[in-house]
């Protein structure tokens, strides 16, 4: 009995092919930064020791020198129930892929037409093969062939114990402190001062701080942050991991922020590059702070809210 297939298969597994194709293009576009008016991070930076990969409210660390957790350990990796089709099977979605870029993007489809003929039986093969895969794989799972894990074992597995340190408290003088640093940093960023900037934050900081003055300057610009005033400062979580000790405040406050070319008077509109020089603007982010027990300070990791 021949196998009779809805439309909507055939266009979702073109759909899936697409969008297998375009995905770098798309992702290309998203990626990067750029001047909102002042200092601009994509997501975060830094470092929170053992808790830098935790989900705290804020966006995640996208450059930190912290090791990532390996995706096949407990509570960090895959389902352990075999995952998609395209995962079990990158051969064939990559064959896929390469075919219909070629198609749509190259010029062989249009330019030879046996070549092009051929690519298209080869691609309408492969598709449905995918539905047959799709409509007679997907019951056998279910039905429990196919080789795969049931879900109800994956996911009465426990992940295991991940160290996160231990709670404590913070005193006021604490959080006098990350005030300050806060201050601090917003005026050493505005000068340029890598040597204020060290006695501030962490050397994996000062390094991220020093990339992003060298781009400024060799753009011909300078970030100028003044009149910084913080609206709200609270700390949301404190822990110490052996001698070390960390704490992260949410920071909200208020500053003249903008951007203007460098040796160009301030004066001048033409200098300003974004921001204004006169209309205070309101910033949201989340600062980590470590030291050693007994020892002063230090910012050690900024995300964006």
């Amino acid at each position: 009995m021949p196998l009779r297939l809805p439309n909507w298969r055939i266009l979702l597994s073109l759909f899936f092919c697409t969008a297998m194709v375009l995905a770098p293009v798309l992702a290309e576009a998203r990626a990067g930064s750029s001047f909102g008016g002042g200092r601009s991070f994509s997501s975060g930076m830094g470092s929170r020791g053992s808790r830098t990969y935790e989900n705290n409210g804020a966006q995640p660390l996208n450059r930190s020198m912290t090791p990532a957790p390996a995706p096949s350990a407990p509570g960090y990796g895959t389902p352990a129930y075999g995952g998609s089709f395209f995962s079990r099977h990158p051969f064939l979605t990559g064959l896929m892929g390469g075919f219909l870029g070629s198609m749509l993007f190259g010029g062989g489809f249009f330019g030879h037409a046996l070549g092009g003929l051929l690519t298209l039986v080869i691609v309408g093969f492969l598709i449905f093969f995918v539905i047959r895969l799709l409509a007679g794989g997907g019951r056998a799972a279910f039905a429990g062939g196919g080789g795969l894990m049931p879900r109800s074992v994956g996911a009465a597995a426990a992940p295991a114990a991940h160290f996160r340190g231990r709670d404590v408290g913070v005193a006021d003088a604490d959080l006098n402190a990350f005030q300050m640093i806060h201050a601090a940093v917003q005026e050493a960023w505005s000068r340029g001062d890598l040597g204020r900037l060290r006695r501030l934050m962490t050397p994996e900081m000062v390094g991220y701080f020093s990339e992003e003055l060298t781009k400024n300057a060799s753009q011909g610009v300078q970030n100028i942050v003044s009149d910084v005033r913080l609206l709200q400062g609270d700390v949301t979580e404190s822990w110490e991991e052996g001698d070390m000790q960390y704490a992260t405040a949410h920071m909200r406050w208020s500053a003249i922020d903008y951007v203007a070319r460098i040796g160009r008077d301030p004066g001048d509109a033409s200098a300003v590059v974004s921001g204004n020089p006169r209309t205070p603007v309101e910033a949201e982010e989340v600062w980590t702070f470590v030291r050693r027990r007994g020892g002063d300070w230090l910012l050690s990791a900024i995300q964006q809210v």
